[in-house]
């Protein structure tokens, strides 16, 4: 298959199970669920796929040089998401750690075709559970990996706090090292850090967003809660779901759902707030191949360090958010 990514260019798809799985309906449904869940679908954000991120992902993994079976594994890896993604978090009191997804990814891959496919192919299902069994795929944060990086590097674009020019420049640095990634040069890898604290501020934990994600959640507790939806019906997709709550004629959840809208606003409000919400802080903490050496950013970077420890004190906490209609 010759696949062209928007981040990585043109591509040479050849191995014949990566195709199988890219054909799977379970792969093919992510092409319905948006990375931003509730506020792509309300056009506040870019609508980037979870299929296009996957493929991404196993597509930057291959650029540095993992076997195939942890290539597979990147592709997998976020096939247990549910509609509206990271709202399904907020739903199951997750918002801090948004690993809903992670914990119920062996139920959800083996109700699904994967299992016969990589049998197929001589794989068991089983051994692409656990994400951290595969080291440029996964690390614990603030660490580069592959999925860290490619949906880094997909938001920065869209968010206008990239060109493509610098995209391409960290790709051009991006080293694998001892099963880490790492960055080769300095100043890239604070280009990196800064651009990754811009777009957890922008995006990722913005106040707007996180009040969104929380009024959605509400929404879909009341469904869930009145028999309108099932727990099944978190694995369609985005529009299917969204449809499904907005026909319904149950009053308490139509009121949530006005709400659901990109006019509606939220203030910081210690005083009278209409919900408090914990939102998950996202930062990065490059390796730098330094003199054949791996050093930590905030080891060679004292400012950074700073900025960096500063920036998570200033988002911790509980956020007071009163809803302006």
């Amino acid at each position: 298959m010759n696949y062209h990514d928007r981040i990585y260019g043109a591509a040479e798809i050849t191995a014949p199970v990566l195709l199988d799985l890219m054909n799977s309906r379970a792969a093919l449904r992510l092409r319905g669920v948006l990375q931003h869940g509730v506020t792509a679908l309300l056009h506040i954000t870019s609508p980037t796929t979870r299929f296009e991120h996957s493929v991404g992902v196993m597509l930057l993994t291959q650029r540095l040089g993992a076997p195939l079976k942890e290539q597979i594994a990147a592709l997998l890896h976020d096939v247990s998401h549910t509609a509206f993604s990271h709202v399904i978090d907020f739903v199951f009191g997750g918002h801090a750690r948004q690993s809903y997804h992670e914990e119920k990814k062996a139920e959800h891959l083996a109700t699904t075709d994967l299992p016969s496919i990589l049998a197929q192919h001589g794989y068991d299902w089983r051994d692409f559970v656990d994400e951290e069994a595969y080291p440029l795929l996964e690390q614990p944060a603030p660490a580069l990996c592959a999925d860290r990086l490619d949906y880094f590097l997909r938001d920065s674009r869209d968010l206008g706090l990239a060109t493509a020019r610098e995209v391409s420049n960290v790709l051009a640095h991006l080293v694998a090292h001892q099963g880490q990634i790492a960055v080769d040069d300095l100043a890239t890898a604070r280009w990196m850090a800064d651009t990754y604290l811009a777009a957890d501020r922008a995006s990722w934990a913005n106040f707007r967003e996180v009040g969104l994600y929380e009024l959605t959640a509400r929404a879909l507790r009341t469904a869930l809660a009145h028999g309108v939806i099932h727990e099944t019906d978190l694995w369609s997709t985005d529009e299917v779901l969204w449809q499904k709550l907005r026909a319904h004629g149950d009053s308490t959840l139509q009121q949530q759902m006005r709400l659901i809208s990109p006019q509606t606003r939220f203030v910081r409000d210690e005083v009278t707030p209409d919900f408090r919400v914990r939102a998950k802080q996202r930062t990065i903490d490059p390796h730098v191949l330094h003199e054949g050496k791996l050093f930590q950013l905030s080891e060679l970077d004292e400012e950074f360090a700073r900025r960096r420890k500063q920036y998570l004190e200033a988002q911790s906490g509980a956020w007071p958010m009163r809803i302006i209609s």
